[in-house]
């Protein structure tokens, strides 16, 4: 079999085209996500904690500063609220995964089933037990 043939052997399988599918839709909800945390909760969260804008909060460790050629020298900072943005975005995904997988494990469920009947020769076998008996 041929490296090509093999590879869309490989690439039509169900799993692959799923997995791809479900690689776009997490892309997609993760923006909506970003987009919810940053636009629809964060202010709320700001505004409870006294007006701090939490894509803003950053600890400084160093100013910015001019060098003795005269360039910029950026400030050195470490994103704190960008990173309480991304723990509430997670803490949301993961709940949304969660609510996901529980619906379809409720969908799977199958409904506990009456034993099954014994074979035929265990019910002769039975019968034959019983006979004896008497």
């Amino acid at each position: 079999m041929g490296m090509v043939s093999e590879f869309k052997e490989f690439a039509m399988r169900g799993n692959v085209i799923d997995l791809a599918v479900g690689v776009v839709i997490g892309g997609a909800f993760g923006k909506i996500v970003s987009a919810l945390v940053d636009n629809i909760i964060m202010p709320f969260v700001g505004l409870l904690t006294g007006g701090v804008d939490f894509s803003k909060w950053a600890w400084v460790l160093r100013e910015a500063s001019v060098d003795a050629s005269g360039a910029e020298v950026p400030a050195l900072t470490v994103g704190i609220g960008s990173f309480v943005n991304a723990i509430i975005q997670f803490i949301i995904v993961a709940f949304a995964i969660f609510m996901l997988v529980k619906a379809i494990n409720r969908l799977h469920r199958k409904p506990d089933a009456a034993p099954a009947a014994p074979p035929e020769d265990v019910l002769l076998l039975r019968e034959i037990r019983d006979a004896l008996r008497k």
